[in-house]
């Protein structure tokens, strides 16, 4: 996957639109300032989302963070793998670190998130 080709959050989350399904994850950015992810509390498949809200919590060796949805709907399908290996989020935040799948309940919040330009402007 291609960090370019994402959308971005403010919260620094990342997603990546399949159709009406919307993989999520952190970026690299906010897993390295988290340090060594430890525990990922991930919510129920079938959970009604909203934008800009907590839907989970991600802990490390530094912090308890919130996790925020990127956009609103239902999640389909949580990365179970994490409950075994939290780490995966430090080590392949893109790939095998994703977090939720949601299925899109509005296409035109997709326009308030960020490019990886807009995003990486975001952090300096």
């Amino acid at each position: 996957m291609n960090p370019k080709d994402l959308y971005y959050s403010q919260e620094h989350t990342w997603a990546k639109v399949d159709d009406d399904v919307v993989v999520v994850g952190i970026t690299d950015y906010a897993q390295s300032e988290l340090g060594d992810v430890v525990f990922v509390e991930l919510p129920e498949e079938g959970k009604e989302v909203k934008q800009g809200e907590a839907f989970g919590v991600i802990e490390s060796v530094k912090a308890v963070s919130d996790l925020r949805a990127p956009v609103s709907g239902v999640v389909v399908k949580v990365n179970q793998e994490l409950e075994d290996t939290p780490e995966a989020v430090n080590e392949d935040p893109y790939e095998k670190g994703w977090i939720v799948q949601i299925k899109l309940a509005d296409t035109a919040e997709l326009d308030s998130l960020l490019n990886v330009e807009k995003y990486e402007a975001s952090l300096g």
